[in-house]
């Protein structure tokens, strides 16, 4: 089940740069930097109220966000929701004809366990789940 929206996406292409922007934008900020070396990117998150944005920036030119840069520009890249169990809606939403772009949930930033739904199957839009993962 998806509970909430966790996060929107924005590829950037600095962060330098935009980091500046987004924290006059909503006033706020940037409370976390990661790199995801998996995923050759930069992440920079904020948080106001509720609500999280996580700036993307490419390491790499063959990078997923390079690709989508190029292709669109600087802009939304994904819209991500926060899952309880995410293999049990992966195997829901893979019932139900969605196409994911990975098999299994993959290392992400923020702590989470993620996987992403082909924006074919979604209206053109690129939806990530995200699990919190739990240290035992």
């Amino acid at each position: 089940m998806m509970n909430k929206i966790e996060h929107i996406g924005i590829a950037v292409n600095n962060l330098n740069k935009s980091v500046p922007l987004y924290e006059l934008l909503l006033n706020t900020s940037c409370y976390k930097t990661e790199i995801v070396a998996s995923e050759h990117v930069n992440t920079a998150f904020l948080k106001t109220g509720e609500n999280k944005v996580e700036l993307l920036e490419a390491t790499s030119d063959d990078s997923a966000i390079a690709k989508f840069l190029e292709k669109k520009g600087e802009g939304i890249h994904h819209i991500a929701f926060a899952v309880d169990n995410i293999l049990e809606e992966m195997e829901r939403l893979k019932a139900n004809g969605f196409t994911l772009l990975n098999e299994v949930p993959k290392k992400g930033a923020d702590n989470k366990m993620v996987c992403f739904l082909h924006p074919k199957s979604t209206n053109g839009v690129l939806i990530e789940l995200c699990q919190e993962i739990k240290w035992v």
